[in-house]
């Protein structure tokens, strides 16, 4: 991405953003396990 552009910073944030919530996901999948399981 070029980094002149606004729609080129709000595409390279919108990545980001859409990795960090795939991970927050597995996290909140992972604690819930584990408090199912009465760790």
């Amino acid at each position: 991405y070029s980094e002149e552009y606004p729609v080129a910073r709000r595409m390279r944030g919108a990545k980001i953003y859409q990795i960090f919530e795939g991970t927050s996901q597995i996290q909140r999948m992972i604690i819930s396990r584990e408090m199912i399981r009465g760790k």
